[in-house]
């Protein structure tokens, strides 16, 4: 029976919506600015580098300070490419940033991310470099999107909620009437996700379109969520539902849904990523089959991966499994033709 449920998805589920016309093979690489910026020693090379590089936590204290500027071209859903701009955050830096270098540093922005340290003690500095930034910014690059991270968490005592309100507090009124998002980020736990998933998303053109299709799968895979990762970073792209949802109605009932699965997820995939290479080993699925839930993780494209997570116990994880070989080809088609209409 579920078999059949297969086949009515692979003829039918898809086709409310014309087929992309372009080919993976032929779409072409779009450029992204990313201007990382904060104080010198906030933190930005480490996450970068968590991010990014694979690297764990434990190795980022061997990482020394950003010299000026330093540009990488991140690789992010294949023909996706993030040019990040790491920029050294010691006084002289800064001051050279925001008048000799100004247009070079805040033209062409597609987001800025600035680094405040949660413990400096120069707070008024930190902000009026901010707020320099900030105007530099709205001068060049009027429509970049602005995400403020209060760094190193970790080191507040609990309760840290009250610390972080007031700093977000104190950056909303820095900001005046700009568009900003402020998380709260540590690189010892799944904070730094959260963040940098959502400053993703802004890169990502259509990401509501990937979303609808995955709606559909779920609904074919009989899911409570399907979630769609970048393979590299295992950033969240997509999900099949509202990432603020807390609860989910399956056909097995009402299930309540933690408000921090995804970016755990990341961290704990990324962890043991780490420790396969660590053995020569290469990750490429994982399979999960528990007294209350199954999940499958697995490629979907060759730059994402896909994890299904159903309750309901008559579903075989072969059935998953079969479903997601049916769809990977009009997840590559989708993904492709996402980057040429933007």
């Amino acid at each position: 029976m579920y078999f059949i449920r297969v086949e009515r998805w692979q003829h039918s589920a898809f086709d409310f919506l014309p087929s992309p016309t372009s080919t993976p093979s032929s779409t072409p690489k779009m450029k992204k600015k990313v201007l990382l910026m904060g104080a010198s020693g906030s933190g930005k090379t480490s996450m970068r580098s968590l991010i990014f590089s694979n690297n764990p936590a434990s190795l980022t204290a061997r990482l020394g300070a950003t010299i000026d500027v330093e540009q990488n071209h991140v690789r992010f859903l294949g023909d996706l490419v993030l040019n990040l701009w790491d920029c050294g955050g010691q006084d002289a830096f800064m001051d050279s940033y925001l008048t000799t270098q100004k247009s070079t540093i805040f033209q062409q922005v597609g987001v800025m991310i600035y680094v405040f340290d949660v413990e400096t003690r120069e707070v008024g500095k930190d902000l009026e470099y901010y707020r320099d930034c900030l105007a530099g910014l709205q001068q060049f690059s009027p429509d970049a999107a602005i995400f403020l991270l209060v760094h190193k968490m970790d080191l507040v005592r609990e309760p840290r909620q009250p610390t972080f309100d007031k700093k977000k507090q104190d950056l909303q009124e820095a900001s005046g009437d700009a568009d900003i998002s402020v998380f709260g980020t540590s690189i010892y736990d799944e904070s730094l996700y959260k963040a940098w998933s959502n400053i993703v998303h802004t890169l990502i053109p259509n990401a509501s379109i990937l979303s609808r299709h995955l709606a559909t799968f779920a609904a074919a895979c009989n899911a409570t969520e399907v979630v769609l990762f970048e393979r590299t970073t295992f950033l969240v792209i997509a999900t099949s539902s509202s990432n603020a949802a807390s609860v989910s109605e399956t056909s097995s009932g009402i299930v309540e849904l933690d408000s921090k699965r995804y970016e755990r997820t990341s961290e704990l995939i990324k962890a043991f990523k780490h420790s396969c290479s660590r053995i020569r080993e290469e990750f490429r699925s994982l399979e999960l089959e528990l007294y209350d839930f199954t999940a499958v993780l697995d490629e979907m494209t060759r730059n994402t991966y896909v994890m299904i997570i159903v309750h309901d116990p008559t579903i075989e994880v072969a059935a998953l499994k079969l479903n997601i070989r049916l769809a990977r080809r009009k997840f590559e088609e989708l993904q492709s033709d996402s980057l040429v209409s933007a």
